[in-house]
């Protein structure tokens, strides 16, 4: 074929290794033969294999995702979504072929990206569309691969039931290959069904089981019921897992097959036998009531058999009269009775009750052997049906507790809502405030000694920087602080801190250690009665005669000399965080610094050398001094809009995680405005 270069049977080939491969868990195989057939659609396109070929190469990249590095996750995810696309326009144009595998590829996507609640929808909605349009081979893989998902999150019981579907389905199907695999793989969970007893053979399909039931108890059970007719009842009975449809079905079927003209299923629930389904002449309906309440059956016959486990079988009750006095076979007189323990793992699960009311010995030999296997069928589907509703319960349980939820989230975030209303509004006004307290241009204009401009901005609504500059009796006071943190106590406590500076001003306090020590015990004060636990760090600057005096711990204090040239000055020692401790005059210092004309000082707070840009870098101490060094020989105004201009193209689109002050001050002498 290779030689001939026969597109299609190449193609054909490797497509069947594939779903071989995959069926049998060798995905590594099945990938590469994926891959190999790929290279032949193109020549194949209109046969029905190519959406084939699209299915089971998702599935495979699928099953090999957990396992695979990060890179290769993103190829296969990339290949299944490119193949999801075009299987959803067959599925748009053809939804009984292929909206069924659409929907469980996303059950598998939705698995291994750990959606699990999306998982359960979809491969329930998988299996149910597969059987509807009679894809019977795909609804067993369907209930295999959820099985597995129900093992991988350790819910053993409902993957058995997911599982003990899928092994019925090949069954049916006539995969005995795959048959044999599920019994290999899943012993465990497949036991009840393969150690029934007159039920399954190791390696045997149920077909082979019934036909062995059968010949085994008699050579004239095909007198009253060919094999195709034992084999769609006990398919019937399988493919059900809703419980209210397991039952109505089943008592049809029993009835049908045993020959009674009526019959009730009664199943134990709470210690309590309850009437589930009953059937009179055809007339079938799910009564749900205590055996103990009904009139419709003979109750000692019914606890007879509860209580013994054995099964009743009355062929004429004229003549076998051991229940004689039963209120109600006194008053239907029934001609046959058959009463029989429903067994599933050794343990009775309930009854079934079948009467003739027409003809004794309605109840052969031949047809208990048939009743027993499907009633052998029938405890099997009815414990799936029961755990399957147990989950169907479970999730609509959770679903509602999610409604609940949501809307508590809901009302919780409308309130939000109004009180962030409220809150944002007491912020605004917070904020104007503080903006209205800083020095305005005016007034650093009238300090005709210096040239003074000053920046700053809040990351937040509400900013916890702080700066002043203010001017009495020939002496210049320049503040600059940073509160921890954002928010409105951040605000207020800044606000305090400029209105007990300027109380300290306007008393012509000048001694920096008394200043700063009055300042702490002020602003200790508040915060204690505020139960907070907010602090700042405090610049404190006088000027006066070309001399410069500086206190108070904070970031390093630029002196900037005529030249360019930048001496960095250490706070660390000069003064205490204000507001951490009751009595901080122990930890004042304060040094004096000379200044020429054109010299200056340039004071920041730390959301200047700690912005970052997108790639996390920070903007460092190095080159706010090198922006302020090469503009030195500008105003002050230029000095600070060149630093700001500069930060903000190095922070870029990033977002600004920290309140920005510069404060720059410059002796008056030989400044060059910029033209």
């Amino acid at each position: 074929m290779l030689s001939a270069n026969n597109v299609s049977s190449l193609f054909g080939v490797y497509f069947a290794k594939l779903v071989v491969n995959y069926l049998f868990g060798e995905i590594e195989s099945a990938v590469e033969n994926a891959q190999l057939a790929e290279q032949y659609v193109v020549g194949v396109g209109s046969l029905m294999m190519v959406p084939q070929h699209n299915f089971y190469h998702s599935l495979a990249l699928l099953a090999m995702y957990p396992d695979a590095e990060p890179i290769a996750r993103s190829q296969y995810l990339s290949q299944v979504r490119a193949n999801q696309e075009k299987m959803q326009t067959w599925a748009f144009h053809a939804p009984m072929n292929y909206q069924h595998k659409y929907d469980l590829v996303a059950a598998e996507i939705a698995r291994v990206l750990g959606n699990r609640l999306e998982a359960i929808d979809l491969y329930d909605r998988a299996i149910a569309t597969a059987k509807e349009n009679k894809y019977l081979q795909e609804e067993a893989l369907f209930s295999e691969l959820t099985a597995k998902f129900y093992l991988q999150l350790g819910k053993d019981k409902i993957a058995r039931v997911y599982l003990t579907d899928a092994y019925y389905a090949y069954a049916r199907w006539g995969s005995q290959a795959k048959v044999h695999d599920l019994q290999q793989k899943y012993s465990q969970l497949l036991g009840p069904i393969l150690q029934q007893d007159n039920t399954f053979y190791t390696g045997e399909t149920i077909a082979e089981t019934i036909v062995a039931e059968i010949t085994s108890s008699s050579q004239n059970v095909s007198n009253f019921l060919d094999l195709e007719t034992v084999i769609k009842a006990s398919q019937a009975i399988s493919g059900e897992i809703n419980v209210e449809e397991l039952l109505s079905t089943l008592i049809r079927i029993l009835i049908e097959n045993a020959g009674a003209s009526k019959g009730s299923l009664i199943l134990e629930r709470d210690s309590k036998l309850l009437i589930v389904a009953k059937c009179v002449d055809k007339h079938c309906s799910l009564p749900n009531i205590p055996v103990s309440q009904s009139q419709d059956l003979p109750i000692t016959a019914i606890n007879y058999v509860w209580h013994t486990r054995e099964t009743l079988v009355i062929n004429d009750i004229a003549v076998e009269n051991i229940f004689a006095a039963d209120p109600y076979i006194i008053q239907h007189q029934p001609k046959s009775v058959l009463c029989t323990p429903i067994v599933n793992k050794g343990q009775a699960i309930g009854i079934l009750y079948l009467e003739n009311s027409l003809a004794t010995g309605a109840f052969t030999a031949d047809r208990l052997e048939v009743l027993k296997i499907l009633s052998s069928q029938a405890a099997i589907s009815i414990e799936n049906a029961l755990l399957y509703q147990t989950l169907e319960d479970k999730v609509e349980e959770r679903t509602a507790e999610l409604v609940r939820a949501n809307q508590a989230i809901s009302a919780l975030n409308q309130r939000l809502k109004n009180e962030n209303v409220r809150m944002s509004a007491e912020l605004d006004l917070l904020k104007q405030m503080q903006q209205l307290i800083l020095p305005k241009p005016a007034e650093l204009a009238a300090i005709t000694e210096l040239d003074i401009a000053g920046f700053m901005e809040a990351a937040d609504e509400v900013g916890g920087d702080y700066y002043d500059v203010l001017f009495n009796d020939g002496v210049v006071t320049l503040c600059i602080g940073d509160v921890t943190g954002h928010g409105l106590e951040s605000g207020i406590l800044m606000v305090m801190t400029q209105t007990a500076v300027r109380t300290l001003k306007e008393v012509k306090e000048l001694d920096p250690v008394r200043f700063l020590d009055t300042l702490n015990r002020t602003i200790y004060k508040n915060i204690q009665r505020m139960n907070s636990d907010k602090n700042l760090t405090l610049a404190l600057l006088n000027y006066a005669d070309s001399r410069i005096s500086i206190s108070g711990q904070h970031e390093e204090t630029l002196v900037v000399r005529k030249g360019g040239k930048i001496e960095r000055i250490d706070m660390m020692d000069l003064g205490f965080p204000i507001g951490l401790h009751e009595d901080i005059s122990d930890w004042i210092g304060h040094l004096l610094v000379d200044l020429e004309p054109g010299d200056g000082v340039v004071l920041y707070t730390d959301g200047i050398p700690e912005a970052r840009n997108i790639d996390k870098q920070f903007y460092g101490m190095e080159r706010l001094c090198a922006v302020v060094s090469q503009n030195w020989h500008l105003s002050a105004e230029q000095i600070k809009q060149a630093a700001i201009d500069d930060l903000r193209k190095f922070i870029g689109a990033q977002k600004v995680f920290d309140d920005i002050t510069l404060l720059v001050l410059k002796q008056q002498g030989n400044i060059v405005h910029n033209l």
